[in-house]
């Protein structure tokens, strides 16, 4: 029987060349800055979703707080660029001001520095991720109380960003006021300069996580998804392997949380929103969750759609986009990805196979283990 395209990796590796060849074309045929900007905040939605499909498509692990290392990565790349713009004579940002406070808060002090505030907005949210990680996995939490939970700690950073309005500017925000300054230069969020950070930082995390998930270390993830207990009675430690692909997909979703803030120049508690987290996981399994380049095509395609289908459908788009999913899920587990699985190997099946030697059944006396006459 002939191979199954999907499953060659040389064939996969040419059509993720393809892919990032095509992205890196956009600039050459886009000049419209916003429209650019457009195109590098999907990027920031790819990262998401190849985030999502690491952790739920290859360790099983289904998160559906995703928006907790994107919350608090994007919180820290305002607090970085707002303290930009702040100076040693007027160190309060004007909405802590405005909230009556006299001095800059002991935690927002590490932020003077841009180098260092970037690290922390890294940081951060993957220590947090090695920490509740190793407890959920610890106490063998699995299936859908790793959902549950993710979620718990979602609604309540939510409630908590909410609830310090002094030191986050509550529901509205922070706003820097001027673009990410760094290396020398600033980052004007509609230029071609933010969109190759968007798309090199994208090319770099799809990569790892592809050779990743070629490895040994991803074998046994994959593993995991399938039989945890098996693994686990082969003498590997589950709790890690689990915590450090977790680990790895937060810091996919910190490293873009950062992003959108270079881009947009604002953060709120919406980040941290139910529904936000939610849509990350609706983008993996529409494109396909075990296809790190699907889970990648489904974002784009489903914010490309609302994009330009939003408008003209309004709340209607989020309904289409439920019966979208109901759909996929129940006709297309896999995604579309596993669509294109099926058809390729419905291909490979339908291609005549290769000819060679017949093997003969061996007649009795020349069995194997049969005595010679």
């Amino acid at each position: 029987m002939t191979k199954n395209l999907f499953h060659d990796k040389t064939a996969q590796w040419t059509i993720y060349a393809v892919f990032f060849l095509c992205l890196a074309a956009i600039p050459a045929f886009v000049s419209d800055g916003f429209l650019l900007n457009q195109f590098a905040t999907y990027g920031v939605y790819a990262m998401l979703a190849l985030s999502i499909s690491l952790c739920w498509g290859f360790g099983g692990i289904l998160n559906l707080g995703q928006g907790i290392a994107f919350g608090l990565a994007a919180y820290g790349m305002a607090m970085t660029m707002q303290m930009q713009s702040q100076d040693a004579s007027n160190p309060l940002p004007p909405f802590m001001a405005n909230n009556s406070l006299e001095q800059l808060p002991f935690f927002w002090e590490p932020f003077w520095n841009t180098g260092f505030g970037i690290v922390l907005a890294l940081v951060v949210p993957t220590l947090f991720y090695v920490i509740f990680g190793s407890l959920m996995f610890r106490a063998r939490v699995s299936g859908p109380f790793i959902a549950i939970m993710t979620l718990a700690m979602l609604s309540a950073l939510y409630t908590l960003i909410l609830d310090m309005q002094p030191y986050t500017n509550g529901v509205n925000g922070i706003s820097p006021p001027a673009a990410l300054h760094i290396f020398g230069t600033d980052i004007d969020p509609y230029s071609t300069k933010a969109y190759w950070i968007v798309f090199a930082l994208l090319l770099l995390t799809t990569v790892a996580s592809k050779l990743l998930t070629q490895s040994k270390f991803g074998l046994v993830v994959q593993a995991l998804r399938g039989d945890p207990e098996r693994v686990r009675f082969l003498g590997y430690n589950v709790a890690l392997y689990e915590t450090v692909i977790y680990t790895i997909s937060g810091l996919i979703a910190a490293i873009a949380g950062c992003l959108w803030v270079m881009l947009v120049q604002y953060v709120s508690p919406a980040q941290f929103d139910v529904t936000f987290s939610i849509t990350m996981v609706i983008w993996a399994g529409i494109g396909g969750r075990l296809s790190l380049l699907g889970a990648i095509l489904g974002a784009l395609m489903i914010q490309g759609g609302q994009s330009y289908l939003g408008d003209q459908f309004l709340n209607t788009w989020l309904l289409l986009l439920g019966g979208f999913f109901i759909l996929v899920v129940r006709f297309l587990p896999r995604g579309l990805a596993g669509l294109l699985e099926k058809v390729l190997g419905m291909v490979a099946d339908r291609q005549p196979r290769e000819s060679g030697p017949i093997a003969r059944p061996l007649a009795p006396h020349h069995a194997v283990g049969a005595s010679e006459k």
